[in-house]
């Protein structure tokens, strides 16, 4: 699969907002798949698992089984690949504007 590809999935799967909040749940700590089920009580188990399939399919929720559990983790790197490629130059050029805004301003104000 090319980077071009990974990327489209990587979109597809974010240009849901459930997913987007399936992902928000598992920022903090992983879950198994029932707990996922409870907190999005509005969909069905089926439904809770073609989203996480998206997800895993994209590389955004990695998955072990442990017994009868499916543990779901967040997999951040791929959105760190997206913020590296379109966003990370704009952000250092930022970064660097701040910095001489700074020293200009420090001049300034020992003149």
């Amino acid at each position: 699969m090319s980077s071009d590809d990974k990327t489209d999935l990587i979109f597809r799967a974010l240009a849901a907002p459930v997913r987007r909040s399936m992902m928000d749940a598992l920022k903090d700590a992983p879950q198994t798949t029932g707990d996922l089920c409870a907190q999005f009580s509005q969909l069905n188990r089926c439904t809770v698992m073609q989203h996480l399939g998206v997800l895993e399919e994209a590389d955004l929720v990695l998955v072990r089984r442990v017994g009868r559990q499916r543990w779901n983790y967040l997999n951040a790197l791929p959105i760190k690949h997206i913020h590296e490629r379109w966003i990370g130059g704009y952000a250092s050029g930022a970064v660097a504007l701040l910095d001489r805004l700074k020293t200009d301003l420090e001049t300034e104000t020992v003149a």
